[in-house]
């Protein structure tokens, strides 16, 4: 969902300014560029270049000469002249300096990286002092260098057999470049107040401004950019984690060296650059750390990823004498468009890189997209560190105060550190009156509905899950339904839905009704009751809300189900922090749809009543978490996540007929590589204990059809279940399913044809207590286990893919075609 609301964010690294130098520093002998040199104005202002060995030095006043200079190099001076735009600066080694390092096998910035450290505890703010609040201004815009674009109107000629004539005039540079020439192309302002109270950070955003929304996108503002703190064992980049260059393990994976030494604060700094050792084969980590020679804290840092993205985070500090501690003072990130060979779709634009362009090919023709960057400054003010801190709702990371999307512009004025120039104040009054015009806040707010599901229609969110859907014993099912908005009430709700199978000719309806008991733990009351179908021995985690899928693989296939008449109280609550949870006491009335008896003691059960009390609760340890006016949103959405669920039969309470108890765990982690490649496991688990029919236990997730051929068996494979288990093969009242999945890069077949290879492996225990009691189906139980293997070609064509698995283990079958599944894929690309 967040990579929905980023509207745009692949851009060149060109800032404008009111004097501006760009250039390139390279080795006089080798031609080869040095990255990280430093380059001074007379004036003071300073930079130092990139990886690239290119720079641009921007100044208030008039540049003049540039000082160039890189450790074991002679410094060089450049004049500037009015009429040069670009600068290339030679620069010659030092023939003495270099033997001296030659003959050296010691490395000095290594000894200077261990004593930062050694020294890390002394030299964090959180771990130092005892409480600390401050305020910052944040100001993130999109836009580009005007000077940068060509901006002349190309002429279009197309020759044939006969002639060359005039096929069009291209004048999209010239628009491009005459509207960025008066304001960006997107901008949001925030003025935050942090606080640590010496166990917790929280920020409380006290206003908040976004070119063309009334009501700013809390996406955007959650949007986890750079790591706060230079000093975490993880560095984060654009909701990406690498292992911090002063991690304490950092000697394994980074190489060090010592550039230069410079004046902060007028406090002298080491220089030192590093570089991941696994750049080559992965999109690493590098930069610069400039450390205080005395204490070995961190004065400055940058931080740099150059890959389908070129993004960079820089942290500046001020420095505290009473404490001898260098205190966060600025932030800057930037993202710049890099290069990649696959086009990527966002909003549906296409954003076009260059890749790996044939020898014989013409590079195609820049674009908008080439030109446009991401920059986001803060800057922090009023610190404070003597006085105790009392955080308020400290159970959230991220709060929005209700009134701070109604800020007078007084605000603004007396928290931006630097006056809106003419282009910033155009933004807010294009897109504003853009917005208005073409709908862009409401059409974002529909998006954002139809991809959880849901078509709002004035006071009333129609769900889209209960509109069309087919199973074999139902055919094909109609419906409609959906639940009530903000725009009915914000303290009430009204839910509902009805539907009708075409093949078992019956109505499914359900109704509901809730209150709002308390905004800020976002917790509801409500009450309803359902008449419609489940299939059997799946598990329903209360508390989990269905993912709206365009179709559900196991439910087309499936033929086995049991009607519920469910009358339902429910207390649903995010009081607890990191944990959503719902209390749900339910009495159930279950006629079996197939030929079934439960007999217990001597009764035979064909239908039966359960009285129930569930408790569900879903843990999410690492995430933070937002309180906007609107309710609690999950900021940063982390792994690993915990569910728990405990039902328990209450005897002697309306007509239970069943005493038991039953237990249902599931773990979930996602590991995201610096490649692109990922791994997801699923850990499930789940034990019934006492007196309780197999339509409530565990049938482990099949998805094979009971047909003869492989080809017959072809169906669209589930997302985790097991496709070579077939139908109603198995029941457990207690199991365990562990499934490792692992997704490869993009193959390269030709330039149409890039599928994903991903592969999978599932198994599962189980076993089955009283198993002679149940009658009418015949099954098989899992004390050996199940296992099977599998690979999927994914996204072949148009979302559809291809996947193959086999069946192996002591449940193997005979016949080695019964135990391969050959199943479609499809997953649904957005482009976002």
């Amino acid at each position: 969902m967040k990579h929905f609301i980023v509207l745009f964010f692949f851009f060149t690294l060109s800032l404008q300014a009111q004097f501006q130098v760009n250039g390139i520093v390279k080795d006089a002998s080798t031609q080869k560029p040095l990255p990280f040199a430093n380059i001074i104005s007379e004036d003071g202002s300073s930079t130092i270049s990139d990886v690239d060995g290119k720079f641009s030095i921007a100044s208030k006043n008039s540049i003049t000469t540039l000082t160039v200079s890189y450790i074991g190099y002679v410094n060089k001076i450049i004049p500037v002249t009015n009429d040069q735009l670009f600068y290339k600066v030679a620069l010659l080694q030092k023939t003495d300096q270099l033997n001296e390092v030659l003959v050296s096998n010691e490395n000095p910035a290594l000894a200077i990286i261990k004593k930062t450290i050694q020294n890390k505890a002394e030299n964090n703010p959180q771990e130092k002092l005892k409480s600390f609040e401050y305020k910052s201004y944040n100001k993130l815009i999109v836009t580009a260098n005007p000077d940068s674009i060509n901006g002349i109107i190309d002429s279009v000629f197309v020759t044939n057999q006969y002639e060359t004539y005039l096929k069009k005039l291209d004048s999209t540079d010239y628009k491009f470049k005459q509207l960025i020439k008066k304001q960006h192309l997107f901008q949001t302002e925030k003025v935050s107040k942090y606080q640590f109270d010496g166990k917790r950070l929280k920020e409380t955003i006290l206003g908040t401004k976004m070119a063309g929304f009334k009501q700013p996108v809390y996406e955007i503002l959650t949007f986890n950019l750079q790591s706060y703190s230079i000093y975490d064992s993880k560095y984060e980049l654009f909701e990406t984690k690498y292992n911090s260059p002063i991690a304490n393990d950092a000697l394994k994976e980074y190489n060090y060296k010592l550039l230069d030494t410079v004046t902060i604060d007028d406090r002298e700094a080491y220089m030192v650059y590093f570089k991941n050792k696994k750049e080559k084969r992965v999109a690493g980590l590098e930069g610069i750390l400039y450390i205080d020679e005395n204490n070995y804290a961190v004065a400055k840092a940058i931080m740099r990823i150059k890959g389908i993205l070129d993004i960079s985070g820089i942290h500046e500090f001020q420095y505290i004498p009473e404490k001898n501690l260098w205190f966060p003072k600025e932030k800057k990130f930037k993202i710049v468009k890099g290069t990649n060979d696959d086009d990527i779709k966002i909003l549906g634009g296409t954003i076009q890189f260059d890749g790996d362009i044939e020898e014989d090919l013409t590079p195609r023709k820049r674009n908008e997209s080439d030109y446009i960057y991401l920059l986001s400054q803060t800057t922090n003010f009023d610190i404070q560190y003597t006085t105790p801190v009392a955080i308020r709702k400290p159970i959230v990371q991220v709060e929005i105060k209700e009134n701070a999307i109604n800020k007078p512009e007084s605000f603004w004025v007396e928290f931006r550190k630097d006056s809106l120039d003419s282009r910033s104040e155009r933004t807010y009054l294009s897109l504003d009156s853009i917005s208005i015009k073409k709908r862009i806040e409401s059409r974002l707010n529909l998006a954002r509905k139809v991809l959880t599901g849901y078509l709002p229609l004035k006071i009333w969110d129609f769900d889209l899950r209960k509109i069309l859907s087919y199973n074999n014993y139902e055919g094909l099912r109609l419906g409609i339904g959906g639940i009530t908005n903000n725009d009915f009430s914000r303290k009430y709700r009204i839910e509902g839905y009805t539907a009708y199978g075409l093949r078992d000719y019956n109505f499914k309806y359900n109704i509901g009704i809730g209150a709002r008991v308390d905004k800020f733990s976002n917790t509801w009351i409500g009450i309803s009751y359902t008449d419609d179908l489940r299939d059997i021995a799946s598990t329903d985690y209360v508390v989990e809300k269905r993912a709206f899928k365009i179709y559900d693989p196991r439910a087309i296939n499936f033929n086995t189900f049991y009607r519920y008449e469910q009358s339902r109280i429910a207390l649903e609550s995010k009081i607890i922090p990191k944990t959503e949870s719902v209390l749900a006491l339910a009495n159930t009335f279950v006629t079996p749809q197939f030929d079934y008896t439960y007999n217990l003691n001597g009764t035979s059960y064909h239908t039966y009543t359960m009285t129930t009390a569930t408790l569900s609760l879903k843990w999410n340890p690492y995430s933070d978490y937002m309180q906007t006016p609107n309710g609690r949103i999950e900021a940063e959405k982390r792994f690993p996540k915990f569910t728990l669920q405990l039902t328990q039969s209450l005897p002697n309470v309306l007509d239970n007929d069943f005493t038991y108890t039953k237990i249902d765990f599931k773990a979930d982690y996602q590991i995201k590589y610096l490649d692109g490649q990922r791994t997801n496991l699923l850990l499930e688990a789940g034990s019934a204990f006492g007196d309780i029919p197999l339509p409530q236990l565990y049938s482990n997730s099949p998805n094979n059809l009971n047909k003869e051929t492989i080809f017959k068996r072809i169906t669209f494979a589930g997302k985790n279940s097991f496709e070579t288990m077939y139908f109603n093969e198995f029941f457990s009242s207690e199991y365990l399913y562990f499934q490792f999945k692992h997704g490869f890069n993009r193959i390269h077949i030709f330039n149409k044809l890039k599928p994903s290879l991903d592969f999978v492996t599932r198994m599962a225990w189980g076993s089955m207590k009283n198993q002679e009691n149940h009658i009418g189906l015949d099954f098989k139980t899992l004390n050996k286990g199940f296992f099977e293997s599998g690979i999927e070609l994914n996204k072949i064509f148009n979302g559809f893919g291809l996947g193959g698995y086999y069946r192996y283990g002591p449940n193997q079958l005979s016949d080695i075609k019964d135990n391969i599944a050959i199943k479609l894929t499809f997953i649904l690309d957005l482009g976002i």
